[in-house]
């Protein structure tokens, strides 16, 4: 039985009403960002998708393979983007609510924007399955939580990192946003490699914010005060490459060690070019796939959900990369995609 098809006037108050207004960001659409998909058998399911961006290839390949997954199906799926927006997202998971979606796929922006899409959404009886980002604790019920396993990516990584160092030397890492799930858990991750790693010391921390222009400026000040630097773990593909980015300019580049984590088509090339030594792909086209697959299975069929559903990551470095086709990974635009 289809779940989430409450009567969209109990849902608006006067202020949900107003953020009508809005509209939703279309991804792939141009219309405002509904889309019908074809194919047979999925008319009477409607998924409504709230992802923080599409500028991130990530959040774009996770997009497409939902995209994928409904056309196949044939479901409807209406797709919305917040640009990095948290008032923007709260306001189109409410609009998307009003147009009696039977499921919620949820990239949150923030904070901010999970606690009121969630408890929007389990107010008006539609299960959320959150993809990438997890809603904190205390800010509503999911039907399921589907990511990226970064703390055994973060710690395979350092682990494989460690090793090629000889197991000793000096290591900088390089954050991502304080505080957001990724950052937190390839923290963690890491830190667990390291303490099984006693030759191993790290001498610099900084925070980048995923941000490749960021990390090039912090590692320029790192590289000048720890000499005898030999690696820097950026928690994100962009913070690897602008390290070794800044090492190449200071001329430290040789004998360095550079590795993030996302595997991204530009990293897939910084590998086979020696400017960066490896990286962790996640698998967001799937997982995008997967999201659909699995809310069609549970509005249609009532399907228990795994309450969390950890996916791996593939290490690619200078053997692997030439055997690793990006597009499994990122989609079939991967091939021409860039950062």
């Amino acid at each position: 039985m289809l779940r989430g098809r409450r009567s969209h006037e109990a849902l608006l108050g006067s202020a949900a009403a107003a953020l009508l207004a809005l509209g939703a960001t279309g991804c792939g659409t141009g219309d405002g960002g509904s889309a019908a998909a074809g194919g047979g058998g999925g008319e009477d399911v409607r998924l409504g998708v709230s992802v923080a961006d599409q500028k991130s290839l990530f959040y774009v390949a996770a997009v497409q393979g939902m995209e994928a997954a409904a056309e196949e199906a044939g479901v409807e799926l209406l797709v919305t983007s917040a640009n990095n927006d948290s008032d923007a997202q709260v306001g189109q998971v409410d609009d998307l609510l009003t147009q009696q979606i039977d499921a919620l796929i949820f990239t949150s922006q923030d904070s901010t924007a999970a606690a009121a899409g969630v408890r929007a959404a389990n107010e008006a009886d539609v299960p959320v399955l959150a993809v990438d980002q997890r809603p904190e604790s205390g800010e509503g019920e999911l039907a399921t939580y589907i990511a990226t396993d970064s703390v055994k990516a973060a710690r395979d990584l350092c682990t494989w990192l460690f090793e090629q160092m000889g197991g000793e030397g000096e290591i900088a890492i390089l954050h991502g946003v304080l505080g957001s799930t990724a950052e937190i858990q390839r923290t963690q991750g890491c830190q667990e490699a390291i303490e099984a790693a006693p030759g191993i010391r790290v001498v610099a921390e900084e925070t980048a914010n995923w941000d490749e222009a960021e990390a090039f400026e912090a590692t320029q000040n790192i590289l000048t005060a720890n000499p005898d630097l030999k690696a820097v773990f950026g928690e994100s593909d962009a913070m690897a490459m602008g390290a070794a980015k800044a090492a190449q300019e200071a001329g430290r580049h040789e004998g360095m060690l550079f590795v993030g984590i996302d595997g991204f088509p530009t990293m897939f090339e910084a590998v086979e070019q020696g400017l960066t030594q490896a990286t962790m792909a996640q698998q967001p086209y799937m997982m995008g796939q997967l999201a659909v697959q699995q809310a069609i299975e549970h509005v249609r069929d009532g399907a228990e959900l795994p309450a969390e559903q950890y996916q791996d990551t593939v290490r690619i470095d200078a053997e692997t990369v030439g055997g690793e086709d990006v597009t499994e990974f990122y989609g079939p635009d991967a091939g021409s995609a860039s950062s």
